[in-house]
């Protein structure tokens, strides 16, 4: 029997930019609102309104906060302002994602600019 509901694998989703402004290809997304979002990566350059492909799993390298010191399993804060990811220490502010993302390795502050994080690909606790 053929299957009729299946629409996409999950792990990647088309979605629609409307974030008033340009997304390049690696840009951290943040999809949802009202306390919930899912954190992803975007997969190719997308004008504001344009529809692109955006996956919400694997493993990424991405730009860490230069003071933080984060522990390998240690859930990450996606910091929006500045746009990067910070430890599970950092108190949250508005537009920010806690615990759609944990590190894999461990890094120091200042000398690591990046993160290797594995995307949960869950609604996680966005801050209003």
């Amino acid at each position: 029997m053929a299957e009729t509901t299946y629409v996409q694998d999950g792990e990647t989703l088309d979605w629609i930019n409307n974030t008033g402004g340009a997304v390049a290809a690696k840009d951290v997304v943040v999809i949802g609102t009202n306390g919930d979002a899912v954190i992803g990566i975007a997969l190719v350059d997308m004008a504001n309104g344009a529809t692109g492909a955006v996956t919400v799993s694997g493993v990424h390298e991405v730009p860490k906060v230069d003071a933080a010191v984060i522990a390998v399993g240690e859930f990450v804060i996606w910091d929006s302002s500045a746009g990067k990811f910070d430890d599970n220490a950092a108190t949250p502010a508005s537009g920010d994602v806690s615990g759609g993302a944990w590190a894999i390795e461990s890094k120091g502050a200042t000398t690591d600019a990046t993160i290797k994080v594995k995307l949960s690909g869950v609604p996680s606790l966005l801050t209003a």
